[in-house]
């Protein structure tokens, strides 16, 4: 009986913690906390889903530590070149010769992004993009502080600097306007006493969602003081989005993709037009 009653109260005090496991089980682990939550910087934001227009900048965020590559691609025949069966042959101007740039950015601190852009002409491109102001922090607009340097011949030669500031305004939920005064050092190749040697200009641009993953987009850069080699670069485009992707084909009136080449000769006249696109992608 003693014997029977001590393997009952052993298989007891054995089975208890199994039964008491069954009936409450552990809480699971916390989840990580959400990146979106943790820096809203990743967020899409869907009315600046970009860090460009066509070839200005806009006062988009890059998340701290994140990366961003582009790519530019100008092809150099006008499409007002020959008669349409002239166009036609040559596809439209995609069978013709094509100026590329390639652009990588990174955010070295929150509201601080850093990249260069370099095009097959041998220019190089390195800027620096700081923003003070914020929309989507509650500013009243976008502000930010916008510093380059570049050079021709992989920045050995004519070197140029930007300085300027990116102003943004979202309007009605439906687009973003943006105006960017810009002053380019050394735009004259050439420069002798007595004459130009930089240029002051300014941005105009705007984007329009037109759905939700679709949008045009447009903008110039009059100048108003200093060398001015004759017209202004004006661009229009249409660019999807898909996720961390966005593709835009557009028409310019230049082939410029940094400031110093929209400042010194990125457009040539008011009557050719060439087409062209950009790829641009997140790593976030």
């Amino acid at each position: 009986m003693k014997s029977f009653r001590a393997v009952f109260l052993t298989a007891a005090f054995a089975v208890a913690p199994v039964l008491s496991f069954a009936q409450n089980p552990p809480a699971p682990p916390p989840s990580p906390p959400d990146a979106t939550q943790s820096d809203p910087d990743v967020r899409v934001d869907a009315l600046q889903p970009d860090f460009n227009l066509v070839a200005l900048p806009t006062t988009l965020r890059l998340p701290r530590h994140k990366w961003s590559f582009r790519v530019t691609h100008r092809f150099t025949r006008s499409l007002g070149q020959g008669d349409f069966g002239d166009l036609a042959s040559d596809l439209f101007g995609l069978d013709s010769a094509a100026q590329v740039g390639l652009e990588l950015r990174y955010g070295i601190a929150k509201g601080t992004q850093l990249g260069v852009h370099r095009t097959s002409d041998r220019t190089i491109q390195i800027f620096g993009q700081h923003n003070f102001l914020n929309e989507r922090d509650g500013a009243p607009f976008g502000l930010d502080a916008i510093a380059t340097l570049e050079g021709r011949n992989n920045l050995r030669e004519q070197y140029q600097s930007a300085l300027g500031v990116a102003l943004s305004k979202y309007v009605m939920h439906r687009a973003a306007v943006y105006a960017e005064p810009l002053v380019v050092l050394n735009t004259n190749p050439a420069a002798n006493a007595g004459s130009d040697n930089n240029t002051m200009m300014i941005g105009l641009g705007t984007r329009v969602r037109v759905l939700p993953s679709m949008y045009l987009t447009a903008e110039m850069t009059p100048r108003f003081a200093g060398f001015d080699p004759g017209a202004n670069q004006i661009s229009f485009g249409l660019e999807g989005r898909a996720g961390g992707h966005l593709f835009q084909v557009n028409v310019s009136n230049g082939f410029g993709t940094t400031l110093g080449q929209i400042a010194g000769n990125g457009a040539f006249n008011y009557d050719n037009w060439y087409i062209g696109f950009n790829i641009a992608r997140k790593f976030f």
